[in-house]
């Protein structure tokens, strides 16, 4: 009998341990749990190490919550942040970072925006906390099967809110597109959190021309600030400069500095 391998993601210790303790009186699952994301990513990695890697992670929805004091922020994902602490951008970096593995979201409530952006981050599905034990097992079976889940009752909802991020990232991808070549690459370099100064040395320019193109971008995009350029940004797409790295005496030596 194939053995199913989930891994349990929830900073709620009673119900991790709960849940897993149900999921592992199935003869074919095999279950763990994990308190954060962190915590997750390195249960990952062991797992991966061990050749004994995990099919599925069902993730809190609120992760992070008991963390802050309330709900999770949710920034925009970084796989490669080792600090991710909601659900949403754990999501997305072991989407990024382990594509076989499966991802379902589990809610004590829906919510169709948060599901929506579950679903755009990688999530395979979403299911309710207080769901069967039956229906949960679906769930799991059915995502490695490649199939999406949704509650019926959350479909128009979800598809109406990619509709409108769809929307939103096409009028984006439209104001971007306005740019011009060298526009674009500063617009790149402030995506990658780069100040005037590091833009001047690595685009070989004056820091005077990069103030005068950093405004032009702000104005083309209809923004009025760095911070909501680079959200813009993300909308449609553009992904940060590349870091540039110059060897000395064998040594490699990065450029670039952080936005104030």
């Amino acid at each position: 009998m194939a053995r199913i391998r989930v891994l349990v993601v929830d900073d709620h210790r009673i119900f991790a341990e709960s849940l897993a303790a149900a999921l592992a009186a199935e003869p074919d699952v095999d279950v763990a749990a994990a308190g954060s994301g962190p915590a997750a990513l390195r249960a990952l990695e062991r797992g991966a190490a061990e050749a004994r890697p995990y099919d599925v992670i069902l993730v809190d929805a609120e992760l992070g919550a008991l963390a802050t004091g309330g709900a999770p922020a949710l920034p925009a994902p970084r796989p490669e942040d080792p600090a991710l602490v909601d659900g949403i951008s754990l999501v997305a970096g072991v989407r990024a970072t382990r594509p076989a593995v499966r991802s379902v979201v589990l809610a004590e409530k829906d919510d169709p925006r948060c599901a929506a952006r579950a679903l755009q981050a990688g999530a395979s599905g979403w299911v309710a906390k207080d769901c069967s034990l039956q229906r949960l097992l679906t769930v799991i079976r059915g995502v490695l099967r490649d199939e999406t889940h949704l509650p019926p009752a959350l479909l128009t909802g979800v598809l109406r809110e990619l509709t409108a991020t769809r929307k939103h990232r096409t009028e984006s991808e439209q104001l971007v597109e306005s740019l011009t070549p060298r526009e674009r690459e500063v617009l790149r370099c402030m995506v990658a959190g780069l100040g005037r100064k590091a833009v001047a040395e690595r685009l070989f320019l004056s820091p005077h021309t990069v103030r005068t193109h950093m405004q032009n971008v702000l104005g083309k995009l209809g923004v009025h600030s760095t911070l909501a350029a680079v959200a813009l940004a993300r909308r449609a797409g553009v992904g940060p400069a590349e870091p540039v790295t110059a060897r000395l005496a064998g040594d490699v030596v990065e450029r670039g500095s952080q936005l104030a």
